[in-house]
């Protein structure tokens, strides 16, 4: 099982290595953790090209396959566009957080693999503040705003922050059906804990980066793993011993910067299960890691 995120193919290096993404064998999986572009057919295309070559493709979607841009006139927006872009990938047989959750059966298992669709609500809050209010307020007061906040809208819900109440009561929900006796391996496109966000460059992005609520969800659901992105800094960390794996391509700029920096990270797609021995974190030793 194996996985990759953020992908952003609008950047044509970024869809060469999408192209370049292959299996290793011919029952390989590979989870896709969002973001893999900003318009639902270069979405689709990108996802059904590779399921033509793995054995099955899950996906999650990030914050960027829900934006609505203004120039596209009478586009989809919130919730029905999240709808659409389900439909669409059902029809080229990539599963989706709709979808019964699969079973993955090869090494360390047998494991359900969850995709989720949990947004955020703004309850990682940047030093100082103790409300969502006082946050986006030092967020504006510092210049550092998610586009999200002018390009992903809810609708039909009120805010962003009810539309991620209904999807974490849809996902509890669902998690809870799983047989207490199957260990799992969640997927999200935001990060289901605090912890990754604390290197951030700029502690103030992470009120847009995921919600308070799931952080006991790795042990609840009897995680082997969590596959997650949004945060463009590829990592593995480890929380009450489960094992967390950022797998974000990101953008050409960063990669760029990364090895420049000496930053050295596992190639794409990374290996999820079988769980790999214990590896180092390449950036616990940057205070500021791009």
């Amino acid at each position: 099982m194996l996985a990759v995120s953020d992908l952003h193919v609008r950047h044509a290096e970024n869809r060469d290595a999408a192209a370049d993404l292959r299996p290793s064998h011919p029952g390989d999986w590979l989870i896709v953790a969002g973001d893999v572009a900003e318009q639902v057919e270069d979405t689709v295309a990108t996802l059904a090209s590779l399921r033509e070559r793995f054995a099955e493709v899950l996906w999650v979607p990030g914050n960027h396959e829900l934006w609505t841009r203004p120039k596209e006139e009478g586009a989809l927006r919130g919730e029905p566009r999240y709808r659409r872009l389900v439909e669409r990938c059902q029809e080229v047989g990539v599963l989706t957080p709709e979808d019964p959750y699969p079973v993955w059966t090869g090494v360390d298992g047998p494991v359900v693999v969850a995709p989720l669709f949990v947004l955020y609500d703004y309850s990682f809050l940047p030093p100082g503040t103790s409300t969502s209010e006082e946050g986006l307020a030092a967020a504006h007061a510092a210049g550092v705003v998610c586009t999200d906040e002018f390009l992903l809208y809810p609708d039909p819900y009120p805010t962003r922050q009810a539309w991620c109440d209904a999807r974490i009561a849809e996902s509890q929900r669902r998690l809870d059906e799983i047989d207490p006796a199957m260990a799992t391996v969640l997927v999200n496109h935001w990060p289901l804990t605090r912890y990754p966000t604390r290197i951030l460059r700029y502690p103030e992005f992470s009120l847009w980066c995921g919600s308070t609520r799931t952080a006991d969800w790795h042990v609840r659901y009897r995680a082997r793993s969590v596959v997650y992105g949004h945060l463009h800094v590829p990592r593995v960390t480890w929380e009450d011993g489960v094992r967390f794996v950022e797998a974000s391509l990101g953008y050409p700029r960063e990669q760029k910067a990364r090895a420049e920096r000496g930053m050295v990270t596992e190639p794409l797609p990374r290996q999820i299960l079988p769980l790999p021995a214990p590896e180092p974190d390449p950036l616990a030793k940057y205070d500021k890691p791009l």
